[in-house]
């Protein structure tokens, strides 16, 4: 009897025991499951929202309505300009940005302060709007920098680097959707360099991510799970759900450098002139590339060692397929960055580094008697053409010396200078548009 007492008691201290260890952890476990609350999203979120800023822009448009029918209409526009005052309207458009410096500048999207009038930021601990000024703008890049007007020790994020980024790793998007301040969506890395075909045959490479981008998302950051600043948030795919887009932060590291200093991206010289590849060779390789069809004396292409007939198939690991591919990625760099170019040399893959300057005043002019075959001359009728190459482009549509070249791709030149300037932007596109006037006719032509 003596030994069933001694062992149900051995037994009910064994059970008490288990019990009281099984209590003990699950108020362990609960401390800890408190704990897991706070994870990296959070964390990187907590780190980085101070700097991200509300923007909101104001337009003012003039605009003459009809008197007989209220509404606008060009030939009534013309007809009763002197008699009917313009009535002003003020449209509003919102956005997102991110303070990058301690002295208040902000780095947007383009696209979110065009033609703005008036642009404020808000910050997030802030219950007032300070008005903000247009710093410098990249319209092909899709990229502005403002300055907030009030001076004053700024909360920033310094942009790191998105040349590292994994297919699949977390990412985190901040923006200003609809208005409603910070908003927060989070998704992955699907691809680190996806190509996007733009207007005119340009391309632009970005970050994919499934992160949800809404309208007043647009350049608001894209922070990894450490919240560094990895990309600006910039584009939503409307055919798809769920796909968005950022530009890549060091093509923005690039841009901004200059924005900051000179208002505006200066354009890189390389010293080549890119041409088409075969058909041949691009289904024998499976992807294109441009071919060296020039290079200039003297030029960084020449000092790096390419050689015409070399054919370009990648510039810093972003594939070229197209003349247009080339001078759209090289439009990301400026004069004082270097490229590294991979080239094909006859059965030969070689890798230079290409020390990229500024671009010659001539370059557009060089440019275009070279790919359409006609010199220009400024006179005090505008710009006038002044030579023609022998079965060029230009010679085949008809145009003749004296002819004036009112408008380059839709922007109107009165000067040679202009004119350089003018075809230095378009440089790469398979084609662009030129009003030609003769007599008292214009034409509208397309070369080459």
């Amino acid at each position: 009897m003596a030994y069933l007492v001694k062992n149900n008691l051995e037994g009910n201290s064994f059970r008490a025991c288990i019990l009281f260890l099984l209590l003990f952890f699950l108020q362990l476990a609960s401390v800890t499951w408190a704990f897991d609350r706070r994870t990296p999203v959070v964390i990187a979120v907590e780190k980085v929202g101070h700097a991200v800023v509300n923007i909101r822009t104001e337009q003012v448009i003039q605009r003459r309505s009809s008197p007989l029918f209220g509404f606008a209409d060009p030939f009534f526009d013309d007809f009763f300009k002197e008699m009917v005052p313009p009535r002003t309207y003020t449209t509003q458009a919102l956005g997102s940005g991110v303070i990058i410096d301690p002295e208040g500048h902000v780095l947007t999207n383009a696209h979110v302060i065009e033609k703005a009038s008036r642009i404020f930021v808000a910050l997030p601990e802030e219950n007032k709007e300070l008005e903000a000024s247009l710093v410098g703008m990249d319209e092909q890049n899709d990229l502005a920098v403002l300055k907030i007007d009030k001076k004053r020790v700024y909360p920033y994020l310094n942009p790191a680097v998105s040349d590292d980024l994994m297919i699949g790793e977390t990412v985190i998007a901040i923006g200003n959707p609809l208005g409603l301040g910070h908003s927060i969506t989070t998704g992955v890395v699907s691809a680190q360099r996806r190509r996007i075909t733009m207007g005119a045959g340009s391309t632009s490479v970005f970050i994919q991510t499934d992160a949800l981008i809404n309208p007043g998302n647009s350049g608001g950051p894209l922070l990894n799970i450490n919240g560094d600043l990895i990309g600006i948030n910039t584009a939503i795919a409307k055919q798809a759900q769920g796909i968005g887009f950022a530009i890549p932060i060091d093509t923005a590291k690039r841009v901004v450098a200059d924005l900051i200093e000179f208002g505006h991206l200066r354009r890189p010289y390389a010293g080549l002139y890119p041409g088409k590849v075969s058909e041949a060779f691009t289904r024998a390789r499976g992807n294109g590339g441009v071919l060296v069809a020039e290079v200039d004396s003297g030029s960084p292409a020449q000092h790096a060692g390419i050689h015409m007939a070399d054919v370009i198939l990648a510039l810093d690991d972003n594939t070229v397929s197209s003349p247009a591919d080339y001078f759209s990625l090289l439009a990301t760099y400026t004069p004082r960055d270097s490229v590294s170019m991979t080239i094909l040399r006859g059965t030969e893959t070689l890798t230079v580094q290409v020390a990229l300057t500024s671009m010659p005043k001539d370059a557009g002019l060089r440019y275009a008697e070279r790919t359409f075959g006609f010199a220009v001359k400024s006179d005090s009728e505008g710009v006038l053409v002044s030579n023609l190459t022998s079965g060029s482009p230009a010679e085949s549509i008809g145009l003749r010396p004296g002819d004036r070249v009112a408008e380059v791709g839709g922007v109107k030149v009165a000067t040679q200078q202009e004119f350089s300037r003018r075809i230095e932007e378009l440089m790469g596109r398979e084609s662009i548009q030129f009003l030609f006037v003769r007599g008292n006719r214009g034409y509208y032509v397309e070369l080459p």
